[in-house]
């Protein structure tokens, strides 16, 4: 009997019906050969302080540094306190005799780091001993299914996988549990303070951009404009200089004259290449500008629409494809071509030649980027209709062409000299799919520039002083902060330049949204319209904090990505032995440091 374990049970009952076994068990299903069972997602975790001898919070116990971990059953919340899930507890059971029963046994937890490890700590908690596969796919269609399990691989393939989730693994558990420990005990509150290899500095880049604009003193300056009139068509113009006191500027305005001089018009064409496709960090941006959903609500949807076979796998990293998949996108595009929004330009783009700035295997880490599957979508709600367009829709700006701008500049002479600028879209490219204003655009004063050259004399019919003031940097919303995370708090616009950072940023794709929501389930963070405030609790904790390293984004990235080489086959025991000395390190300056934390 071949035993085949998914993470979930709708995602078990899916396969199992992609082979044809109906047979419904308790806990599993069965036919044709096969025998298909689940997790519930973890189903086991790192065994808590207690189980190694730490009984009690006391600082007599730290640092907590186990020789060896242990496994444990997930725990949930009782009258009695905290006790193993019944459930998990008989599902294991239904495992380990399927597992002891199994003449194969194929893994089919999501191809990642987590659904790796979520397989391993069952597999090693049953002490099993038998070899297995691996079922790799990035799309849940049956096609994918089934060519998944023509290509299994050899469950050791995936060792160093599992060695990167373990090293992650243990790594949270001994600085959270450490620092939460250390930090409570020497505070005196009498309240748990949660600390995280993640969480701290993700906490420390909120409350940093809170404090920087919440204590930013706006300066004042001063700018001319003009108004110019070229045969009725309007147009300002603006001093490049910002003068810092009104006289300045008043000096300048009392020299304009009655007309304006052309110096100078310079045109230039600029190509504005397509963006990359969406890995789930760009997506879950893009979601949160456009229709204001939070990360994990992006993450949710996403994740119904691969289980029902409408996008790729959604938790990659990856915003490239290969030649493989790329040579099926043409058909990808024929599907949509009866789309309610996108249909014209599905059309458009299946007749001409696509651009390949997405395409680059050697980019492509364990999941190309997000595609839809080409499987029809019908009858979603508003919400996953809406993450399935911006899905679809950035194919097809992705393989469209460049959008060629003129970006024109005029310089004016009136007694001062002034500039004007537009920028005029010539071939819209990859900008006709979502028709979206451009970004540039919104920061100019001229919505359009008449045709004007060299030497000629306009009126001027108007002239302003323009009082501005210096703007502090926004405060984070779920958008900039996972833009910021990416690049471990560094700014950074040029999205290959972010992309080539990745395995440095503070945590990844698929575990970025759960920080965001855990720091406000801990009530350190708080939602405002669109922004990410820090609460009374988080900036007390972040100004115990801040000075130490278990709050610099920098050292959390690194560590990020060292997992990363360590999924690639670089050596544990160096990582294992950095974090617990600096386990040691953390917990002993927490000690001393909570002292002085003072919660309202």
């Amino acid at each position: 009997m071949k035993v085949i374990i998914a993470e979930k049970p709708s995602v078990g009952r899916e396969i199992a019906k992609v082979f044809g076994a109906t047979t419904k068990k308790d806990g599993y299903m069965e036919g044709k050969g096969y025998t298909f069972t689940w997790a519930f997602g973890h189903l086991l975790q790192l065994a808590p302080p207690q189980e190694y001898g730490f009984h009690g919070w006391n600082v007599q116990n730290l640092p907590m540094l186990p020789q060896k971990f242990k496994l444990s059953i997930r725990k949930i919340k009782s009258k009695d306190g905290m006790i193993e899930d019944p459930g998990v507890r008989k599902q294991l059971d239904i495992i380990k005799t399927l597992f002891d029963e199994a003449t194969e046994i194929i893994v089919a937890t999501d191809a990642g780091r987590e659904g790796e490890l979520i397989f391993r700590y069952i597999y090693y908690y049953l002490k099993c001993k038998k070899p297995f596969k691996r079922l790799w796919i990035s799309s849940q269609t049956d096609e994918a299914i089934k060519d998944g399990f023509r290509n299994l691989k050899p469950g050791s393939d995936y060792d160093t996988l599992f060695n990167s989730a373990h090293c992650r693994s243990q790594s949270d558990w001994l600085v959270g549990m450490n620092a939460t420990q250390a930090l409570s005990l020497s505070s005196g509150t009498r309240s748990v303070l949660s600390l995280g290899r993640v969480q701290t500095p993700t906490l420390a880049m909120i409350c940093s951009r809170y404090l920087e604009n919440k204590n930013f003193v706006p300066e004042p300056f001063y700018q001319v404009s003009i108004i110019l009139d070229k045969n009725g068509q309007l147009f300002k113009a603006v001093t490049d200089e910002k003068f810092k006191t009104k006289e300045e500027a008043q000096l300048i305005l009392d020299q304009v004259l009655p007309t304006g001089n052309i110096l100078n018009v310079e045109a230039k064409p600029r190509k504005e290449p397509p963006p990359l496709l969406h890995d789930l960090s760009s997506l879950q941006q893009e979601a949160n500008k456009k229709k204001g959903f939070t990360a994990d609500q992006t993450l949710t949807l996403l994740q119904n629409l691969y289980e029902s076979k409408l996008v790729t796998y959604p938790r990659t990293g990856s915003r490239y494809i290969g030649d493989d998949v790329f040579a099926g996108v043409p058909n990808l595009i024929e599907k949509l071509k009866n789309h309610s929004e996108f249909g014209k330009q599905a059309t458009a783009l299946s007749d001409a030649k696509l651009n390949k700035r997405s395409v680059n295997a050697k980019k492509v880490t364990d999941h190309h980027a997000i595609l839809p599957t080409g499987e029809l979508s019908y009858h979603l709600s508003p919400d996953k209709q809406a993450i399935y367009d911006l899905v679809a829709g950035r194919m097809l700006e992705a393989f469209h062409q460049d959008c060629i701008k003129e970006i024109t500049k005029i310089t004016v002479e009136s007694g001062a000299k002034f500039f004007a600028s537009g920028t005029v879209i010539s071939v819209a490219g990859w900008r006709a799919v979502f028709n979206e204003p451009d970004e540039e655009k919104k920061e100019e004063e001229n919505i359009s520039l008449p045709k004007v050259q060299q030497g000629e004399n306009l009126p001027v019919t108007e002239k302003n002083l323009l009082e501005k003031q210096t703007k502090p940097k926004p405060l984070y919303n779920e958008a900039s902060l996972l833009k910021s995370l990416e690049t471990a708090g560094r700014d950074i616009d040029d999205e290959e330049l972010r992309y080539a950072m990745k395995d440095s940023g503070l945590g990844t794709p698929a575990t970025r949204a759960a920080i965001i929501e855990t720091l406000i389930k801990r009530d350190y963070v708080m939602r405002e319209k669109k922004s990410l405030l820090p609460t009374q609790t988080g900036l007390a904790v972040y100004n115990v904090v801040k000075d130490y390293r278990i709050a610099q984004a920098e050292l959390t990235g690194n560590w990020e990505k060292r997992l990363e080489e360590i999924r690639s086959g670089a050596s544990v025991d160096g990582f294992q032995a950095e974090i617990r000395t600096y386990t040691t390190s953390i917990t002993q300056e927490l000690l001393l440091a909570g002292k002085g934390l003072l919660i309202k």
